[in-house]
């Protein structure tokens, strides 16, 4: 499904933050292999696909050479996880062999009104795409239907999001009310396609199964309640648990030893937790053997009331360190 498997590996590799979340855009599998509307990979025909290793050279150049991902991202005062994601993607594109940016959240209107925007629309060998893009993290509730997988917020839910997609963003580029503003960009027929990466999170101590549609190299963790946590330390004695701010939710957790929590940084940040605070990404740090610490694993810590009690994802954001980019672009 993603035509850069063989370089699945690289983002951890990269040191600087914002390149490693670039990198772990267009490397990182999709959510699900069947969509209800065709799934393609933005980068399908780039020149890029032939021949990865300019890829990964172009990463590469970008982490030890950042500046101009930065200035990119600073351009935007959005700290959305979901528009970030889309950034990652603009800039990557505007780069790549063979293809066109012809336009980005690009508006469709009716009489002064708003029906939606068109996420990318670009041109390459096999034509004129309209591409949806999402990044999503949700977590099973078994039964496990689409309509048990929800984001951490309790309120996102996959089905929908598909839903969502295919009766409204996607037919949007073929409606009459976006013919006028599609004609200034391009007289060639328009093919729309999603692509919809993120995270599944599983039921900590539930055996349960993923979703029929998944793509079976998904990207995965594990959720539990706040109760549950004695039990998840005492089976991972040797876990570093860190919690992250949202806007370094995409590529593994990666920063210097010295970054890195103490179990009494930890201890102190449990207890200050609301009982109803949102659900908490926290990620188990490990030693690299390159003076840094890599994640092994992820999880959501979610309140004993979820999904039907606590605040937004996040709400108790932690004090350690998060990524420096210019305009605060990752604050929460």
């Amino acid at each position: 499904m993603n035509p850069f498997t063989a370089l699945a590996d690289l983002p951890r590799h990269l040191s600087e933050p914002a390149v490693r979340d670039l990198a772990w855009t267009l490397l990182s599998p999709p959510l699900l292999a069947h969509t209800p509307w065709p799934q393609r990979h933005p980068l399908a025909d780039s020149g890029w696909v032939a021949e990865p290793g300019l890829l990964a050279d172009w990463l590469q150049r970008q982490d030890e050479n950042p500046q101009a991902l930065h200035e990119w991202l600073s351009r935007s005062s959005v700290r959305r996880l979901g528009l970030y994601y889309e950034r990652l993607w603009q800039f990557a594109l505007q780069a790549a062999p063979d293809i066109e940016v012809l336009a980005t959240n690009l508006p469709i209107r009716q009489g002064g009104h708003t029906l939606g925007e068109l996420d990318l629309l670009l041109r390459d060998a096999s034509g004129v795409h309209h591409v949806e893009l999402a990044i999503k993290l949700y977590l099973g509730q078994p039964p496990l239907a689409p309509n048990h997988w929800i984001g951490p917020g309790g309120r996102d839910r996959l089905d929908l999001k598909l839903e969502h997609l295919a009766g409204h963003q996607l037919p949007l580029s073929a409606s009459a009310e976006a013919q006028q503003t599609l004609q200034a960009l391009t007289r060639a027929p328009i093919q729309a396609s999603m692509w919809l990466a993120g995270y599944l999170f599983y039921p900590y101590e539930l055996p349960c199964a993923p979703p029929a549609e998944v793509e079976p190299a998904h990207l995965r963790g594990a959720w539990l309640h706040r109760h549950q946590w004695p039990a998840l330390q005492a089976e991972y004695p040797d876990a570093h648990w860190q919690p992250l701010p949202r806007g370094a939710w995409l590529a593994p957790a990666k920063m210097p030893v010295a970054q890195g929590w103490s179990s009494t940084q930890l201890l102190e940040w449990l207890g200050g937790l609301a009982a109803d605070a949102g659900a908490q990404l926290l990620v188990d740090l490990q030693p690299d053997g390159n003076d840094s610490l890599a994640e092994r694993q992820r999880i959501f810590l979610v309140a004993d009331a979820w999904p039907t009690g606590g605040t937004e994802p996040g709400a108790a954001p932690p004090s350690g360190p998060v990524h420096d980019l210019p305009g605060g672009f990752y604050l929460c």
